[in-house]
């Protein structure tokens, strides 16, 4: 070992120069916005203005986002599976619950945009997302292996948590897909006290659920004396590093969340797009880092990380959105509506049936691939014509 790589710090190890340009890209715009933000943004918005924030914001986010990513895939590695890929997922997802919490506090009325985005959420990571890992995890090598106690697990949850959140107010006697306020602060208590205790088991007593099952069936590998090698020691320095980077990385996205939201709200009011396309904006925006996290998994024939980051994500994305929302609505007195329109309810249904035959067996191919990819398409069809 050279004497140059002996004098390396722990921080300059764990601190590469690329990290460095994602953080001074991200804050140096934060701070951009800071200043000029209150000027360029204030109504009424110029149109070239406009599309240039909002450009520049996306870019800045997707860069912080990848950022994340990064720094969660080290954790990963460090922590093992389900904890690595819980992370990135909750960080993931806190970012969503932030845009969303921006859109709906923002100047304009967009009640259903916690509505639009889970189910955007639901039709990108569980069908264009799923469907992609399959098809391109298929072709490559055939039928995958997967753990299906782990996969129905998340379909569960899914079905449970999406039933109650998406469809249940369409049933109340409210009569327009919101719940009256009691009803808000109960469900928000129980979606929250289910999804910890969803985390609790994953992590512990049914860790199992969750890891690739062919791990356990791989020989130990040896070391020179003949005898199963240890594990790698979790280097304690580098994950507070990494879990610091982490937070710093997810800041610029916080700050610039407000602004935004002020570019969707103009540029949906001033095109006359439908307002689901905020939720779909959203959704690409946060997890599109993710998403391609996932389909590296397929491609490297490890199937269960794409399961726990895609099925995964949308359980987070409606065990953390849906009480924030409620919560959000409660404290503001802003309306929230979650009910989804009877077209969104069948493509909701079709997605947990289909998703639940897909993962019911040991093993995934390129035909179920195909069939989550035409249920995307018609996703795509009813958001631009109906």
């Amino acid at each position: 070992m050279s004497p140059s790589s002996d004098a390396k710090t722990p921080l300059s190890r764990h601190l590469p120069p690329r990290t460095f340009v994602k953080l001074a890209i991200a804050w140096g715009v934060v701070l951009v916005f800071m200043l000029g933000g209150p000027t360029w943004l204030h109504a009424p918005i110029d149109p070239v203005v406009a599309i240039i924030a909002f450009g520049v914001i996306f870019a800045t986010i997707l860069v912080a986002a990848f950022g994340v990513v990064h720094e969660a895939d080290y954790l990963a590695h460090q922590l093992g599976e389900p904890y690595g890929t819980l992370i990135l997922t909750l960080s993931i997802v806190s970012i969503e619950v932030i845009l969303i919490a921006a859109v709906l506090l923002g100047p304009g009325e967009n009640p259903t945009i916690g509505r639009d985005s889970i189910f955007a959420v639901m039709m990108i990571i569980l069908n264009l997302v799923m469907g992609i890992c399959l098809l391109l995890g298929g072709r490559r090598f055939g039928e995958q292996e997967y753990n299906s106690q782990g996969a129905l697990a998340y379909i569960s949850m899914t079905l449970l948590l999406a039933g109650i959140g998406l469809i249940l107010p369409n049933t109340l006697s409210s009569g327009d897909g919101t719940f009256l306020p009691a009803q808000a602060v109960a469900f928000a208590l129980l979606t929250i006290v289910l999804y910890a205790a969803f985390l609790l088991m994953q992590t512990r007593a049914y860790r199992r659920y969750f890891i690739q099952p062919d791990l356990g069936s791989l020989t130990i590998p040896l070391d020179n004396g003949g005898t199963p090698s240890e594990p790698a020691p979790v280097d304690r320095g580098g994950v507070v590093i990494h879990s610091v980077l982490l937070v710093a990385l997810m800041l610029p996205i916080v700050l610039l969340a407000h602004d935004l939201a002020l570019v969707i709200d103009f540029g949906i009011a001033t095109v006359g797009a439908p307002l689901a396309l905020g939720g779909v904006l959203i959704a690409i925006i946060v997890f599109t880092p993710e998403s391609i996290t996932a389909i590296k998994a397929a491609l490297d024939n490890q199937l269960q990380r794409s399961i726990n980051l895609c099925l995964g994500a949308f359980v987070s994305t409606v065990g953390l959105t849906v009480p924030a929302v409620l919560i959000v609505g409660l404290v503001t007195g802003k309306r929230v509506v979650m009910g989804v329109s009877p077209s969104e309810t069948v493509l909701l249904l079709l997605t947990v049936g289909l998703t639940t035959l897909t993962f019911l067996g040991q093993r995934a191919s390129a035909l179920q691939g195909t069939l989550h990819l035409t249920l995307f398409a018609v996703f795509g069809v009813l958001l631009f014509v109906t």
